[in-house]
């Protein structure tokens, strides 16, 4: 369920609040273990838990992003006990995976097994404990009349019916609308008169047919008294862009984005893409060697690397990096190619799946995926991320004949994506290929990215899908 900025840092305080709870959980967990350690924990040794810090540096902050994963935050009011506990069962189960995985692959060593299992059921315990007391505010304001937010809805009898009926009942909840107003009916001067009598704590506006000017009016009897304007932006008709308002200057501006919100998590993908390209090159040096090695060896004369201008963000041209698959005339060649052979994709997109162009060692390196190293290098440049549609060449992009088609040129490009990651020769038509990746686009997280990434590797480690 979307939520608004109020919402949003409600959240972040209950995370900071949970952050702090898994702290003392851990430390009530060391502090009464010498009492109970006895032969419980005979082997652990004198291990505490100033000494296994790296495990409060793991759960302390990773714990809250778990919970909010398994959507433990949502509907606080509504949800049961049951639902809050199998939310944060699984959060805390899966922070005991990756504990572990540390333990094993990283080989850290000093753990008391006794402060983590009693650690994780005191998180169990009191992070449950917090979430029913919330719960219990919550329906605690419902009842009081005071804590209640006064309300007026401004707009006709059916737009506010429309209105209230697209709002989830869990918002409404904690608002007494104590009055409609029409203003296509009701003069301005009215509504002055109410904002004082009823104590009004916001105005919402869904006037979708009423004029500019008297809308303008009644936010300037708002903005006299105080009181906040919220104006419902109906009267523009969308079905992908999401609404928000930024400033130019000191001009509001009402923005219609259909792509990911500049946000942390935007930021987090652009750091794993420049630090995961660059650890990708160190770790891949030995297979860089083997197709450069081998591209010599198998096409004596010609370039190792090949360089195309493909479509980035936007459609900005930039230069894509590939290891050399082909014969050096490979372009001037594709007319030929496309009648002789056809083409295996719909739509303006190329595929063949036996490419006659491409000499023996590079259809190696296809199989291998090895051939798409080096659009590391267009990761670390900024023109590329790890995850993303995947860049066409100009004469393609330009070829499409249908403009919602270019929204997928709306995101940087990627390496790999939904379709690379899926197995690429199962789909030939442009259509889904396009299809799979606006609801990328319109769904982005950083986790789906990390799930696209993890679907990746036995893709590459198999060969599903190259050609």
């Amino acid at each position: 369920m979307p939520v608004g900025r109020k919402e949003a840092f409600s959240i972040q305080l209950l995370q900071l609040l949970d952050a702090g709870l898994v702290w003392l959980a851990f430390w009530m967990a060391s502090w009464i273990r010498g009492p109970i350690r006895g032969s419980i924990d005979r082997y652990d040794g004198e291990i505490s838990l100033s000494q296994m810090s790296w495990v409060l540096y793991i759960v302390v902050p990773f714990t809250p992003l778990a919970l909010e994963f398994f959507q433990f935050y949502r509907r606080p009011r509504t949800k049961t006990s049951l639902q809050a506990f199998g939310q944060l069962f699984k959060a805390l189960l899966f922070m005991a995976l990756a504990v572990g995985m540390m333990v094993i692959f990283a080989q850290v060593s000093g753990a008391s097994r006794l402060i983590l299992s009693v650690g994780a059921m005191f998180t169990l315990l009191v992070l449950f404990a917090r979430d029913r007391l919330f719960h219990a505010y919550l329906h605690r304001q419902e009842l009081r009349d005071y804590a209640r937010e006064r309300i007026i809805i401004a707009g006709s009898d059916e737009e506010i019916d429309a209105f209230l009926a697209d709002v989830d009942d869990e918002i409404t909840r904690l608002w007494k609308i104590v009055a409609r107003f029409d203003l296509s009916q009701q003069p301005v001067e009215e509504l002055y008169g109410l904002l004082k009598q009823k104590s009004v704590e916001r105005v919402i506006f869904t006037a979708r047919d009423t004029g500019f000017g008297k809308v303008a009016e009644g936010v300037e009897a708002c903005e006299l008294q105080g009181v906040e304007a919220w104006i419902v932006a109906s009267f523009i008709r969308t079905q992908i862009a999401r609404p928000t308002f930024d400033m130019v200057g000191k001009k509001p501006m009402l923005v219609l984005r259909s792509t990911p919100e500049l946000s942390w998590e935007l930021a987090c993908k652009s750091v794993i893409d420049k630090v995961g390209a660059f650890l990708l090159i160190l770790g891949t040096t030995p297979f860089w060697i083997f197709a450069i090695i081998g591209i010599k060896l198998s096409s004596p004369g010609a370039p190792v690397f090949f360089r195309q201008r493909r479509a980035g963000r936007y459609g900005k041209p930039f230069r894509m990096w590939k290891f050399r698959t082909m014969v050096p005339d490979a372009e001037s060649q594709l007319a030929r190619v496309k009648e002789e052979h056809g083409n295996h994709m719909d739509g303006p997109v190329f595929k063949l799946h036996r490419d006659p162009r491409i000499f023996a060692f590079g259809a190696l390196l296809r199989k291998l995926s090895i051939d798409e190293l080096p659009q590391l290098l267009n990761v670390l440049r900024g023109h590329m991320s790890l995850v993303g549609p995947r860049p066409l060449p100009i004469y393609e992009v330009d070829a499409f004949e249908k403009s919602e088609h270019r929204r997928r040129l709306s995101v940087k490009p990627g390496i790999t994506c939904e379709w690379q990651a899926g197995g690429r020769n199962k789909i030939t038509s442009f259509e889904q290929w396009v299809e799979m990746d606006l609801r990328y686009i319109d769904n982005w997280s950083l986790w789906l990215d990390i799930k696209i990434l993890l679907r990746t590797i036995p893709a590459v480690l198999l060969g599903r899908g190259a050609n």
